[in-house]
């Protein structure tokens, strides 16, 4: 039950409207997962999410998502916590025991650095669709070459994770060459679509949307 003086009472509802989007552009919510994105918020926002019913919860930043992880405390169960930003290798040791997927994976020094740190770990390829350094990822040419032998440093990779690009026909098009790519490699999960775009993405085969103003509301400043 919601408590009546938290800033997130309204989650639940916010959360309904988001799978309300889900179902307007084609998706089955049983099939499309939401993974709450609780960045630069407390670790109220992740007990809320967790309330809520949302057992996943998605961080951009190593030293937010350690400290929040050990402040929310245990989660439900089959919850999990995901890494969604650039990875810094000289972070990963530090990292690898509290997160239960890493989504931004783009280069094999980093799948050395995870297997290394936590063998067997899960994680996503993300495509990279811009030359802007703040939005890394692998480029689509290279995907197939990655998975294979992070697959061979003995990670689960189940699937592809991108970032679009902000124009309505740029997002369609990256979205549609990820689940074409993750189709061709047999990968299962397309990590794609965020508040701004999860219609785009959910009707061109988005199996989890990544989600934090649409629930949350604006973020703090930093």
């Amino acid at each position: 039950m919601s408590d009546p003086g938290s800033p997130f009472v309204d989650l639940p509802a916010r959360l309904a409207g988001v799978v309300a989007r889900i179902e307007a552009a084609g998706g089955d919510p049983e099939a499309v997962s939401v993974l709450a994105v609780t960045k630069g918020f407390g670790p109220d926002a992740v007990r809320a999410a967790w309330a809520a019913g949302l057992a996943s919860v998605g961080e951009n930043y190593a030293a937010e998502l350690l400290a929040k992880r050990a402040a929310a405390g245990p989660g439900p169960p089959g919850s999990a916590w995901h890494f969604l930003g650039a990875l810094q290798t000289n972070k990963i040791a530090r990292l690898a025991p509290a997160v239960d997927c890493f989504q931004s994976v783009s280069r094999l020094l980093e799948g050395e650095r995870i297997a290394r740190a936590r063998p067997g770990a899960e994680v996503l390829v993300q495509v990279s669709f811009s030359d802007d350094p703040a939005r890394p990822g692998c480029p689509a040419s290279a995907v197939g070459a990655l998975v294979r032998d992070l697959a061979g440093l003995g990670l689960a990779v189940p699937g592809l994770m991108a970032v679009a690009p902000p124009e309505p026909d740029g997002a369609r098009a990256a979205f549609r060459s990820v689940r074409e790519l993750a189709d061709r490699l047999g990968l299962p999960v397309r990590s794609m679509g965020m508040t701004e775009d999860l219609e785009l993405a959910v009707a061109e085969g988005s199996t989890m949307v990544r989600v934090g103003r649409a629930l949350f509301g604006d973020r703090p400043a930093r």
